[in-house]
């Protein structure tokens, strides 16, 4: 089955499934938001919800004013 298929409970069991059994709480919860922000990131650029290094630095230098 491909992760696209998987729901978010079992892509959720197989980020953990796969850590070291030594995990600690923090780190299954940091390598969980890790993927959740991947996922996330890659929606975000397949639907063209991006800007430019241009615009971002533009948007950046805007801040420091």
């Amino acid at each position: 089955m491909s992760q696209a298929d998987m729901t978010a409970k079992e892509k959720a069991r197989q980020i953990i499934e796969d850590l070291p059994e030594d995990s600690s709480f923090d780190e299954v919860l940091k390598e969980l938001a890790m993927h959740r922000m991947i996922d996330r990131g890659l929606d975000d650029l397949a639907n063209g919800r991006t800007v430019t290094h241009d615009e971002m630095k533009r948007r950046v230098e805007s801040w420091l004013k």
